[in-house]
Order: structure tokens, then sequence, then C-alpha cells
């Protein structure tokens, strides 16, 4: 996979140039970048500075990382889930031992 983004510097100094006036598509043609990218830049920037309902970035990254907590957590309850079943098979109900096979 490609790399993963711009950088938030790079993002904030073509924000500014939006800011300033200049058209997006005359920048997004300049630093070839594609107009949607600087159109959702310039839709984010607004909903972190409150202007825009939605999530903002700091809350966007906060349910990645619970998302992917989530995830780990629920590949370790699935691991013990298993390891409980390979114990009740090899365990009778009395707690002795079957024989191996």
């Amino acid at each position: 996979m490609g790399r993963r983004g711009y950088p938030p510097e790079f993002r904030r100094k073509v924000l500014d140039l939006v800011e300033a006036g200049r058209p997006v598509a005359e920048i997004a043609h300049d630093l070839g970048v594609s107009d949607q990218s600087i159109y959702t830049w310039r839709r984010q920037d607004r909903i972190d500075r409150g202007l825009e309902p939605g999530l903002t970035s700091g809350e966007k990254a906060e349910l990645a990382q619970a998302k992917r907590r989530i995830a780990e957590l629920e590949t370790e309850l699935r691991a013990t889930q298993r390891a409980i079943e390979l114990t009740r098979e090899v365990v009778s109900p009395k707690g002795s031992t079957r024989p191996s096979k």
C-alpha cells in the first residue's frame, strides 16, 4: 500500500492558501493533490474549529484507538474461549483426565 496521507503541516499550509483566497483547483493542480482531498481537509478543519457539526480529529483518533483495542480484546477472548474448550475436551467432568489415544 502507498504512503499514509500528507503531513499535518502540509495540510495546514494548503488550507492557509485556500483561506487566502486561492482557488482549490489551482492549489490542487500546483501541488499535485486532488481537489477532493483539499475539500475534505477544509471540512475537517471547520469541524475541529466548531464551525460545522461532526467528529473532531481528536474524537476520530480516540474512536479508532478504541476500535483497535476492542479488536484486540475480542481476539484475546476467542483465544481464551478456545483454551477452555480444549481443556474441557481433555478433562472429564469428575476431574480425571481421559486416556490419550
